[in-house]
């Protein structure tokens, strides 16, 4: 197989003047699992949306599980969303910026300036440096950027710019800038480095269901101290404070339209180790990747389904009853629905598709508790079984009444767990990242095991998760802190 894929929404979006090669639609692309065996494939992501939870996204998003290198990738796409992410980067590029403009021969008249940029090449050869630059820090395949002057020149903004809505001059700029691209090497950016002995921790004190609660909390930082670490507690107000800390612990609920997935994109940009990193943040908080992932290890998991929304097919549902279904980025039980017949089937899933043009149908298994092995840096951190609640299918109930009644739990030595749940817990982190996970998976009676899902920040809580290690949890991870901190030296 090629090694280039061009994805695009609609055959008709892909002219004859284009350079030849190998085209799929994102339909096409996202319905055949065969992709799955095959790798080293650069995929480029010509899909006419990015929005958040499109189809565009999750052909970015699932190229990870499959092991393509996807350009844009998931990480952009998140970045380029929200002027308030992109604007982080774009600061180092002031510089440039207003060398590049003030000093243009002759000078702009007008106050705002457009530019795009077509696999980091410049409609005006005049900008061609400073489009590269734009270019390394938001690889996507078709820019437009918008100057402002306001006494000085700045980036007002910078959007994808979908393929079929391109001019034919513009047409023909794509097609001989996707002609050099496609005879070069693919590129990574070099991380940058920091070092120092400052941890901030990350955390809502209104949360009602933080990944700790104020007892771990009081714990880390008591903690810290022993080891030489100041640990300090930072809310979403210190924010501009990011850059005074040296490693990041995100200790709230993490999201990708969030301020925490905010936080940690900084703390990359601040060369700053931090936990949850962006990537395992994208990554944990969509199940489409999971199932996608599971798929490409062969991992045991329930029989899944992923239904797209427009497809006939997706009506009728593939598993039988009772089947349960899920939006991509629940958490906490959150958007995790079960329906008992075709009725509730179907009602359900119109509610889901108004929020993802992707959801995920899940065969039905049911134990009396969920185990959770935590992982930290590819080690086994602590094990636990959650207990459904009481007349409930999940861990966590939500009533009407608003009131949350959550099952009991039993923390566990980790070689008290079974090798099998362990060992299956580590085979999906170690395809996630070095963070800290939390894997929930379930074990039925008869031994068989199923693969539920991963978390990109488990609870440590203070009377749980320490049940077994005590201060000796919290030792572990704020050591591993240290050890990121002093590779960055």
């Amino acid at each position: 197989m090629s090694s280039h894929i061009v994805l695009i929404e609609r055959k008709e979006d892909w002219l004859p003047s284009f350079p030849e090669v190998h085209t799929l639609t994102a339909r096409e692309y996202l319905g055949q699992p065969e992709l799955l065996e095959h790798r080293g494939i650069h995929l480029i992501n010509l899909c006419r949306s990015y929005r958040y939870l499109s189809t565009g996204y999750y052909c970015s998003l699932l190229a990870g599980a499959r092991h393509h290198k996807a350009l844009p990738s998931v990480n952009t796409l998140t970045a380029l969303s929200r002027k308030s992410l992109y604007t982080l980067d774009v600061e180092e590029l002031d510089p440039s910026i207003q060398k590049t403009l003030t000093k243009r021969q002759p000078p702009a008249a007008s106050e705002e300036l457009e530019l795009a940029i077509y696999f980091g090449q410049a409609d005006d050869p005049g900008l061609q440096g400073l489009a590269r630059q734009i270019f390394d820090l938001f690889p996507c395949p078709i820019l437009k950027v918008t100057f402002r002057r306001q006494h000085r020149w700045g980036i007002s903004a910078i959007h994808p710019l979908p393929l079929h809505l391109l001019t034919p001059s513009q047409q023909e700029d794509f097609a001989r800038a996707l002609s050099a691209y496609l005879s070069k090497p693919w590129r990574l950016p070099k991380p940058k480095r920091a070092a120092r002995y400052d941890l901030a921790i990350l955390h809502d004190p209104n949360e009602k269901k933080a990944p700790s609660n104020p007892g771990a909390l009081r714990k880390f930082v008591q903690t810290g101290k022993k080891l030489g670490i100041e640990v300090e507690l930072i809310e979403r107000k210190d924010y501009g404070r990011l850059s005074e800390f040296d490693a990041l612990f995100i200790r709230a609920t993490t999201a990708i339209n969030h301020y925490t997935y905010r936080f940690s994109h900084k703390a990359v940009l601040e060369g700053i180790p931090v936990i949850d990193d962006p990537t395992s943040i994208i990554r944990c908080t969509n199940k489409v990747f999971l199932a996608e992932l599971l798929a490409k290890e062969r991992l045991p998991c329930p029989k899944t389904a992923i239904l797209q929304k427009g497809d006939p097919k997706a009506q009728n549902n593939p598993l039988g009853f009772p089947v349960v279904l899920k939006i991509p980025d629940g958490s906490f039980s959150r958007g995790v629905l079960k329906a008992d017949n075709p009725y509730q089937y179907r009602q359900l899933l119109g509610e889901l598709f108004k929020e993802s043009d992707l959801i995920l149908a899940q065969e039905f298994v049911y134990t009396p508790f969920d185990w959770r092995i935590g992982i930290l840096n590819y080690q086994p951190l602590y094990a636990c079984r959650y207990f459904m609640s009481r007349r409930h299918w999940q861990i966590v109930k939500y009533e009407r009444s608003g009131r949350v009644v959550e099952g009991g739990f039993e923390t566990l030595a980790v070689e008290q767990a079974p090798k099998a749940v362990v060992d299956a817990a580590l085979h999906l982190a170690h395809k996630i990242g070095d963070g800290l996970y939390g894997v929930d998976l379930k074990q039925t009676e008869d031994g068989k095991l199923y693969v539920i899902e991963i978390n990109d920040n488990p609870n440590i809580d203070a009377g749980i998760e320490d049940k077994v290690l005590g201060e000796e949890l919290y030792r572990r991870i704020l050591a591993d802190f240290i050890r990121r901190i002093e590779e960055r030296r």
